[in-house]
């Protein structure tokens, strides 16, 4: 069978970077075709040019067997080539029929007003295709993440789109959500459209995809069905090597100095009487379903919102956090899960983001900046945490996701902050930025750091938890030593709704 898309050979540098060496990539008609590799492979790079973002600068792309040259994102949309990206780009004040047809309204008589009836009779017909049950005149910005998203495949479709290329589509939906996403993968796939799907979560992709696509380093690796494959063989495709799992040994931190203690924080519903203890070279777990309040928790004790009731105390002494400068003032610090909103200034360099919080140690005299020692410093984290990037002085919205995070840490490490709160702390990244990121935790840890990590990722938690609070809507449920969790022991806490926990 013919393909629909053939990539072959397929170069593409940035500012003398070469994201493409020669790639390659073939999709058939009603597959699900998954692209792995780690940051910075190249996967979303190849997309972006087959989707018309990215010119190439050599090699050749095929449709039905035919050379074409995609000049811009509407050549591709007249190819049939839809992309929906992981930062959704829709207007939250309109209708989901004003977003899908947005600057291509149906027009009426005489071809003045806009056929309202029109679009929203197409719009019905796309979210039937999709067996979505969604009015088409909801504003966007009252639906939900997952609900969004399902917004822009139905635009995409609206091109009548035959590829589907989707970049990490579950990153912010839960389980249920995840799945019926899936549901409409499905359906697409037996009509006849061929999905492009970029992720690093490998459970998903077992269950999704049909065959696969590594890439590493901008290169073609291989393309092998899913099924029969190895996660440890995909893994190690990917990364060039073997990852080597590392054991469950923890240390006892029980005896350990308590740094910040939290008692009976309460926010609204989603915080409720909430108290906990962090000690001194302790990874603490916060473990939870979506929406049990872990986030809203660790924001409330960093003072980044207003809390209705409860206290703080660092190193036994009551303090008053009202802000996150007093947070901060106090020594503890906070990666937000959203490090390209609040971790990062995308459009500065690595070695101003790494110094920005601790500006005022490269004063000369309290007014000049020294260059210099930002340069210094940037150069030394960029040495520490492995950051791959060709200079300090490259700007941080050009590095991959993986990068991006170890920038956030090293501006904390910087700040010296002796508590640091990790929410989502390696969302969007590769399996061996992850091993990485681990094992930094674990470095921190053993200088004494005393860390809270938020993930929903349940394997992730029970790896690097010396101990582990779950939560579940605004409660701390119960806590585990971190050599008796279990999948299943935080699962029955994180359901534990009220009336079964007070029962």
């Amino acid at each position: 069978m013919q393909p629909i898309v053939s990539i072959r050979d397929l170069c593409k540098s940035f500012a003398g970077v070469r994201a493409l060496d020669k790639a390659r990539f073939d999709l058939r008609s009603g597959e699900v075709h998954a692209l792995m590799g780690e940051n910075g492979a190249g996967k979303s790079t190849l997309m972006k040019v087959l989707a018309g973002v990215y010119s190439k600068d050599s090699g050749e792309v095929l449709i039905d067997g035919r050379p074409v040259d995609i000049a811009s994102p509407r050549a591709a949309q007249a190819l049939g080539i839809g992309i929906i990206h992981q930062e959704l780009n829709l207007m939250n004040h309109l209708s989901a029929a004003q977003n899908i047809f947005i600057g291509r309204e149906p027009r009426g008589r005489f071809g003045f007003f806009i056929d309202e009836d029109a679009m929203r009779t197409e719009t019905q017909r796309i979210f039937d295709r999709m067996n979505l049950g969604l009015d088409p005149h909801t504003p966007v910005g009252e639906l939900t993440v997952a609900k969004q998203q399902m917004v822009e495949i139905a635009k995409a479709l609206s091109f009548d789109s035959r590829v589907l290329i989707m970049d990490e589509p579950t990153a912010a939906l839960n389980n249920e959500e995840v799945a019926d996403l899936f549901r409409i993968i499905g359906q697409l796939k037996s009509q006849g459209v061929a999905i492009v799907y970029i992720s690093h979560k490998m459970d998903e992709l077992k269950r999704i995809a049909d065959r696969v696509t590594v890439m590493r380093d901008g290169q073609y690796i291989a393309t092998v069905s899913m099924a029969p494959t190895p996660m440890d063989t995909l893994i190690a495709m990917m990364v060039g090597r073997q990852l080597t799992e590392v054991e469950n040994d923890f240390p006892d931190t029980s005896g350990n100095e308590i740094v910040l203690e939290a008692r009976g924080i309460t926010r609204g519903s989603m915080v409720r009487d909430a108290s906990f203890v962090l000690r001194k070279g302790e990874i603490l777990g916060f473990a939870g379903l979506m929406g049990a309040g872990r986030t809203e928790l660790a924001r409330a004790v960093f003072g980044a919102d207003p809390i209705d009731a409860g206290e703080v105390f660092v190193r036994g002494k009551r303090v008053s956090i009202r802000s996150p400068e007093d947070a901060v003032s106090h020594g503890i610090g906070y990666l937000s899960e959203d490090r390209k909103h609040f971790g990062l200034a995308t459009g500065m360099d690595v070695e101003t983001n790494i110094a920005l919080p601790s500006m005022k140690k490269f004063l000369s005299m309290g007014v000049f900046i020294d260059q210099a020692a930002i340069e210094a410093a940037g150069k030394r984290y960029v040495k520490q945490l492995n950051i791959k990037t060709p200079s300090v002085h490259q700007q941080v919205r050009l590095l991959s996701g993986g990068n991006q995070q170890k920038i956030v840490i090293a501006k904390w490490l910087l700040r010296d902050c002796s508590v640091l709160f990790f929410d989502e702390p390696t969302r969007g990244i590769d399996v061996g930025a992850k091993a990485e990121i681990y094992r930094l935790l674990n470095e921190l840890a053993a200088e004494g750091k005393a860390i809270v990590i938020i993930s929903s990722e349940l394997p992730e938690i029970l790896r690097v938890s010396h101990r582990v609070l779950v939560m579940c809507e605004g409660r701390i449920t119960g806590e585990l030593a971190g050599r008796e969790a279990s999948q299943e022991k935080i699962m029955q806490l994180a359901t534990r709704r009220e009336a079964a926990a007070t029962a």
